[in-house]
């Protein structure tokens, strides 16, 4: 996961510029839009896909996606194509990490699920950091187009290494057309949906901060436009290090609240930075409130799901948190004008969604029990 992350993060801070190149300065927001919404789509297919042929041949056809289309971006010179291709390359997205957190899943003891998420969490947040830092260094040294092949051989590395993992789907199956028939039931698992309903609002947040992270530091006059995740990389999993048992002991949604809390104050410092130390300790804190809730969220997912059905559990997960993405995303377009004053606005936004995530909370901690 953390090759497969760090793969398709490397080319994120890159893209808005290379978009613009392409006379699509005004639809930065379908970059991550498009994107989102084509993992959305697989995800139902991939966790019932999971849940029948196996863990292992999902997350391969994920990795397989992501290296093809690496090396298809440079040939893309219409805004069109370059959409096509950001379409295609969500289902990477849609498979790899479905079929992976199932596999997760299935190791993990009930009373180990925090730590054992946190430890596969860290590993995901490094991915996001190294590949979103190392995209300056790439672009500089090797070019766009060098970029792009060093993502695809970062994707055959995450395949070889694949290899060597153990399945452990006990009954599998050989695949059938007729598994790709996808049900309602195939799609939801209702057991999940308090987790879900805080994965998307928290979500919405991420979705903005993908859009406008390099954007804000090109306006900071910050050369690399990793900047931000660079500093959000090391909090996180800091936090997720030292705090990975807090919700194995004080509860899931406890822990959640904390979460939701420092997310809105990272929400309100990044939005009013006006300079680089104010956008620093934003991101800092964005690390701290993801590397609590994230965890947490995959473990009450986990405690939340069916045995026989963790694969559309996390793929259900997986769904609400591309559409908290897409809807921060296309929050852009709607709020954000390519200018520095506008930038406060969009981040607002973020930080009702995740007030929104903490009122749901607190209501789901009076109300209902930790099962429901």
């Amino acid at each position: 996961m953390l090759f497969f992350m760090t793969s398709f993060n490397l080319i994120l801070p890159e893209l808005n510029e290379f978009i613009s190149r392409l006379g699509g300065e005004g639809i930065k927001g379908l970059i991550i839009t498009v994107f989102t919404i084509s993992a959305a789509i697989s995800r139902p297919f991939s966790g019932k896909l999971s849940d029948y042929i196996g863990r292992k041949k999902v997350m391969y056809f994920g990795i397989a996606v992501s290296m093809l289309v690496c090396l298809l971006y440079p040939l893309s010179h219409t805004i069109y194509f370059f959409l096509i291709l950001r379409f295609l390359h969500g289902f990477s997205a849609g498979f790899m990490p479905t079929g992976a957190t199932a596999l997760i899943t299935d190791l993990l003891p009930s009373e180990k699920r925090g730590v054992g998420m946190g430890l596969w969490g860290t590993f995901i947040s490094l991915g996001i950091g190294i590949g979103q830092s190392l995209s300056f260094l790439t672009v500089k040294w090797f070019g766009l187009n060098g970029m792009f092949m060093f993502a695809s051989g970062l994707a055959v590395i995450s395949i070889i290494i694949s290899f060597n993992v153990q399945e452990t789907l006990a009954n599998k199956q050989k695949f059938q057309a007729k598994q790709l028939m996808v049900k309602w039931t195939d799609v939801f698992e209702p057991y999940v949906l308090p987790a879900a309903m805080v994965m998307f609002l928290s979500a919405i947040c991420s979705g903005i901060i993908f859009v406008l992270s390099a954007d804000v530091s090109t306006f900071l006059h910050l050369e690399n436009k990793g900047w931000f995740f660079m500093f959000y990389v090391v909090s996180t999993i800091l936090v997720r290090l030292f705090t990975g048992k807090l919700s194995d002991v004080f509860g899931r949604r406890e822990t959640l609240v904390l979460g939701m809390i420092l997310l809105i104050v990272s929400m309100i410092i990044i939005g009013f930075s006006k300079d680089v130390l104010m956008y620093t300790i934003g991101s800092i804190v964005f690390g701290f409130a993801t590397g609590i809730s994230s965890p947490t969220l995959f473990a009450w997912t986990a405690d939340l799901s069916h045995i026989d059905r963790r694969g559309v559990g996390s793929g259900t997960m997986f769904i609400a948190l591309e559409l908290g993405i897409m809807s921060g995303s296309l929050s852009t377009s709607l709020f954000y004008d390519n200018s520095i004053d506008t930038v406060l606005p969009t981040f607002i936004i973020g930080a009702i969604s995740a007030f929104s995530a903490l009122i749901y909370l607190l209501w789901h901690l009076k109300y209902r029990n930790s099962n429901s």
